[in-house]
This record gives C-alpha cells, structure tokens and sequence, in this order.
C-alpha cells in the first residue's frame, strides 16, 4: 500500500482535483490519499480566527460570506450531477453554520484549532462527493479517528498505529482510502493540528504506521531543486537525496518539503517521492537511505534569522559554562540552528523571537550580548561535503563578496551554513549557483 499527499495547489481547482482523481485510479497498488484544504483556504481561516480573537466581528463575517461563497463556486465546476451538487451544498453548507455560529462564542484556543481544521475537513468531503459521481470505489478515512498528538504536541505512534491499522482492517477490501492532513486529536481529546505544513507530516506518519510502499508528496514543482528557483533563474531537480540529505534542506529553508515530514518514513525506511501534479510524468525526487551520489547537491536559504553574541571573560576555561547558556534557550522552548564558541565569547542563532526579550535578560548575567537580526541562513547540501575536496575552497571563492557573519563546518557530514545580513542572500543564491553549479 502507498501514501499519496496532495498539497493546497493540487487541489486548489475543480479541474486540479479532477486531475488527482485520475492520478489515483490510474495503478492498481491500494492507496491511503492525504489531502491539505484548498490553496488559500488554511490563510483565509487564519484570518477570520485573528479577528475573532480581538473581537473584530464583522470584519470576520465578512471573510466567512466570501469564502462560502468560494466554496459554492468551486462545486458548480467539481460536479455536474444534480444529486452530488445537492451532496456538495450540504457539507459547504454544514461547515459554514459551524463558522457563523462561533460569531456567537467566546474566543478561545481550542476554538482556534476548530476554525483551522475546517478546510482539510472541506476538500476531503468535496473530493469524496466527486469521485462517489464518478463511481470510483473509496473510503473516507476520518483523520480525528487515528491521528493524535500528546501532551507536547509529539504524535503519538503507537495509538496511530493501533487505530489506523484498525480503520483499514475493518475494510480490507477497500484499495482507495482518502483522509485529511494536518489537523489531528490532542491530549485532551480535542480538535488540534500538525502546525503549518503538517499534511506532510501526517502523510509520512500514515506512511510510517502502515509500512508504506513509498509516500509520494505531490506539488506543484517537479521535486527538491538545487536551489531556490523564486530566486535563481536557472535551477535543476534533484534526482536522489538520502533522508539526511533532504532533512537539512527541509530545516534550512526548501519550502517543497516539511522539515517534520523525513522523520516517520526515515525509521521505517519508506522512500518519500516529491512528484509535481502538473507534471506527473516528470521524475521527481526521490528520497532514501542510500544518498546516491558525493558532493554539493542543493543550496537552501532560512530567514528571519536572530543573532546573538554572548562575550564573557568568565567562559574562559569555565566548566559547564555552555549547558548554563542553552539551558536558557531550552527554558523558553526556543530552538538554536548554528553555533559558534571562541575562548570568551558564543554565538547561536535563532528563529523565533518570542521570548528573545526574556531571554536576552537571562544571558546578561553571562556578560554583553549582541543582537543582530534580518539575518538569513545559506546551507550547502550534500552526501559527505565536510570530506569533499575543495568545496570550501569553491564556495568562498563565489562569493567573496559577501560579509560572512558566521561559518558552520563540520557539525554535520552534509551540510555547511553561512550566516549573512539578509540583504544579501538574492546575491549569495545566485554566486553560489554558478560557482558550486556553473548554473
């Protein structure tokens, strides 16, 4: 059996989700279909819930009329019979109550999570009704009945395991089951999601749980490129990564891929295939153990990038001075992508400035801290970069340039990162590309 996730802009037309129907019915290996809400839809229900949680409630119906009136739109061009348009206006019609209704409610979190799921809940029911018009064979598979998260918001694997396998033994005869991405049950019991990009997650999660025959992540781009192609004119796909290899660019910037979604199929070993809905002939990427190749393989950049500098005379040969330091980090749940040490002073990077002003109070009492923010990360991917010949040599003589904020060599076999001011990365892709690629 094989997992086939189809992301917000494979689905984010009738004709597209025409397009996934015939994708799926074309091979006969049974299959679990993953679905995200249709493109924009996810930002839309952001929005409404923002402006529910300040009390802006007009504002927020106004948001619902239209984006009903999207979705009523879209199911005049999905379905052409009369019995499926009936089908289709009742569940637009059921999903949009509950969003006018909450106008009603007291704003909270758990209310948030609900107003979120609404638009995986949406496309999987809209799908259901035209391939049941199209007579082909399926099962919907409720997420909320399989996919759970505990208490720090970790799956949990075991149950997911437990009742999925369940699910799909109650009808084995089934070979088409279609289900939602991202959203899930928490601890308590309660609507909640895999955070932003989770459909990935959940796709490899069900991929994992079931011992998948491949998980394939369809998008609109033919697999991982070498570099940004928004910013670099010429890219290149990316035949084969191993999950390493895809991990750090999923982590440091390649938006095509969750970082969150190599895990789960990594320690089942189930081969994750990146494919392009609009091509679906193209090759694609795939990704496995195996790396398939030595060298720079793609380039990825992370922004919204915080520096902070930590000098301190009392570092100097002092024992246990570093756990100390990211004790704080880890105090305020907030995770470090690079760091450097020199005798008096530590510099780490962040991604989220949440508590940067809590913890900025914290590490004064190390010594002067600096903070640079606009800062972004450049990482050089690739199977055993830190032991290929002259890739330093070749990556600084690009982009000489460019000031350097930090280096970061070594920590990883796969990957090198430069932190620079993010006024330069446009300039820093594009010299990469052509030194490290002749691109």
């Amino acid at each position: 059996m094989k997992v086939m996730k189809f992301g917000g802009t494979s689905v984010g037309k009738p004709e597209r989700m025409h397009q996934v129907a015939t994708l799926i019915t074309n091979e006969t290996e049974p299959k679990i279909v993953v679905l995200s809400a249709l493109s924009g839809t996810t930002n839309t229900l952001a929005e409404i819930s923002h402006q529910l949680s300040l009390g802006y409630k007009t504002p927020a119906k106004k948001k619902i009329d239209e984006l009903e009136a999207y979705y009523k739109n879209f199911v005049e061009t999905l379905v052409v019979t009369e019995a499926a348009k009936t089908e289709a206006a009742e569940i637009i019609a059921e999903h949009f109550d509950f969003l006018n209704i909450i106008l009603k409610i007291s704003y909270s979190d758990a209310l948030n999570k609900d107003i979120l799921a609404q638009g995986e809940l949406l496309s999987t029911k809209l799908f259901c009704v035209y391939l049941k018009e199209q007579n082909i064979s399926h099962t919907f598979l409720p997420a909320l009945e399989f996919m759970c998260i505990d208490e720090n918001e970790e799956p949990r694997l075991e149950r997911i395991v437990r009742r999925l396998n369940a699910l799909l033994k109650d009808n084995k005869s089934e070979t088409l089951f279609v289900t939602q991405g991202y959203i899930c049950r928490n601890a308590r019991e309660e609507v909640d999601n895999l955070k932003r990009g989770g459909s990935d997650y959940t796709a490899s999660l069900i991929a994992a749980a079931i011992e998948a025959s491949v998980c394939e992540i369809w998008t609109d781009i033919d697999g991982m490129h070498n570099n940004d192609p928004r910013v670099v004119d010429k890219t290149l796909p990316i035949e084969q990564l191993s999950f390493d290899e895809a991990a750090e660019l999923a982590y440091f910037g390649a938006k095509i891929l969750h970082p969150t979604c190599i895990w789960p199929a990594q320690q089942k070993n189930v081969p994750v295939k990146l494919l392009n809905t609009m091509q679906p002939n193209a090759a694609g990427t795939v990704i496995r153990q195996e790396a398939g190749s030595v060298g720079v393989k793609a380039i990825a950049a992370k922004d919204n990038i915080i520096a902070i500098k930590i000098k301190s005379s009392r570092m100097l040969l002092a024992y246990g001075f570093l756990r100390k330091t990211f004790e704080i980090f880890e105090k305020y749940k907030t995770s470090i992508d690079m760091v450097t040490t020199s005798e008096v002073a530590v510099g780490v990077t962040i991604d989220n400035d949440l508590h940067l002003a809590e913890i900025i109070t914290e590490l004064e009492q190390f010594g002067s801290i600096e903070i640079e923010k606009n800062q972004t990360i450049i990482s050089i991917v690739g199977n055993e970069i830190s032991r290929t010949e002259h890739v330093l040599q070749t990556l600084f003589n690009s982009i000489k340039s460019i000031p350097v904020t930090m280096v970061n060599y070594g920590g990883s076999a796969h990957n090198i990162s430069l932190l620079i001011p993010s006024d330069y990365k446009k300039e820093t892709l594009q010299l990469l590309n052509k030194g490290l690629f002749n691109l």
